[in-house]
């Protein structure tokens, strides 16, 4: 069901046309201000963008065009591509923040140019290159969302309306992103600050605004974003969930992270908030030993996972992704949409709550 909703309307291939030729033009421009400094920076960022990613957010937004009576244009969908530089942003600065090795199967963007700075062989520390590259990487990205959207032929009133939405769920990632590690320093593992997180760092930017967007290009009423309001923030919230599970308990060789990643990193989630809601002082005391551990093994993850599940934990992650989930949908079904852009949002919202990835 994923494949062919993401794929409707020949969509994932219509964003990532839109993304190769928006990288096209800007590889012309680093190359004429220094080809062999800044090529690299081309293939990076081509690779990173181009090589991967469901393209779930811009779904989301052409869908909620769609949904609210828009009619399917090109320029809607270069539009859409332009949340794909968020993301790419966004998961490029958290590689750095969370010392991952790897990203979709691949190494994280500070190994590659760490990788480049020792076959390079120049001078300083190749960790520190690689950390100042990524981070310049993560912004110019951000840099060119901008680019894309006001690029994408679309009318200044429709880019107007569009402005406000984009910019405050960029505002909403970032803050997310501060307050994950805000949260990991100061050892909250309560359920209501692990939800806060998800909220602003994942659930908002994945489905709410991607979709207040779609309604903003569509010049939607105030009933519609209401709507989609209500249907995203949960949505969001569930997506979020699943990638909680998928980091503890996902295959490495589907997801393209390394298993147990989150509990190397800390990640104070809903997941693990929950087990050390329900479990007793020994459980909680070894949970705790491992969490935030770089060095936890296969064996501690094993631990970690056979706590998690025993507390009930799992149970309740996956009970509270249905809850989310029925919300949502009840949500959409509260304002009169367009047909087939409605059903689309209800295919995307299985395919955001029962992936594998």
């Amino acid at each position: 069901m994923a494949a062919s909703v993401l794929d409707r309307a020949g969509l994932r291939t219509r964003v990532d046309n839109a993304l190769a030729a928006f990288l096209a033009s800007r590889r012309d421009q680093l190359a004429g201000i220094d080809q062999p400094a800044l090529l690299p920076v081309a293939d990076a960022i081509e690779r990173f963008v181009l090589r991967g990613g469901k393209r779930l957010r811009p779904a989301f937004a052409y869908w909620g065009y769609r949904a609210a009576g828009g009619v399917d244009r090109d320029e809607i969908v270069a539009g859409a591509a332009a949340l794909e530089f968020v993301q790419a942003s966004a998961l490029i600065h958290d590689d750095v923040m969370d010392g991952s090795d790897t990203r979709r199967g691949e190494p994280a963007m500070h190994r590659q140019f760490e990788s480049l700075h020792r076959e390079s062989k120049w001078m300083g520390e190749p960790a520190d290159f690689g950390t100042a590259s990524a981070i310049l990487l993560g912004d110019l990205c951000l840099v060119w969302s901008d680019a894309l959207l006001h690029g994408s032929g679309l009318d200044p009133a429709t880019l107007a309306r569009a402005r406000r939405v984009f910019d405050d769920m960029r505002t909403e990632v970032t803050v997310g992103q501060y307050l994950d590690i805000h949260t990991q320093v100061t050892g909250d593992t309560s359920l209501s600050r692990a939800g806060l997180v998800a909220r602003y760092k994942s659930a908002k930017y994945t489905v709410e605004r991607p979709l207040l967007l779609g309604a903003a290009f569509a010049d939607a009423p105030e009933e519609v974003f209401r709507a989609y309001s209500a249907f995203g923030l949960p949505l969001g919230e569930a997506f979020q969930l699943r990638d909680d599970v998928l980091g503890v308990f996902g295959d490495p060789a589907v997801t393209g992270k390394p298993a147990g990643d989150d509990l190397r990193e800390g990640k104070r989630t809903y997941l693990v908030a929950a087990a050390f809601d329900a479990a007793d002082e020994a459980a909680a005391r070894q949970l705790h030993e491992g969490l935030g551990d770089p060095d936890l093994d296969e064996a501690g993850i094993r631990q970690a996972r056979k706590i998690i599940t025993a507390t009930g934990a799992l149970a309740r992650t996956e009970e509270r992704i249905a809850e989310l989930t029925a919300s949502a949908l009840a949500a959409l079904d509260s304002v009169e949409l367009d047909p087939e852009g409605a059903e689309a949002l209800r295919q995307l919202a299985a395919a955001a709550t029962r992936r594998l990835t």
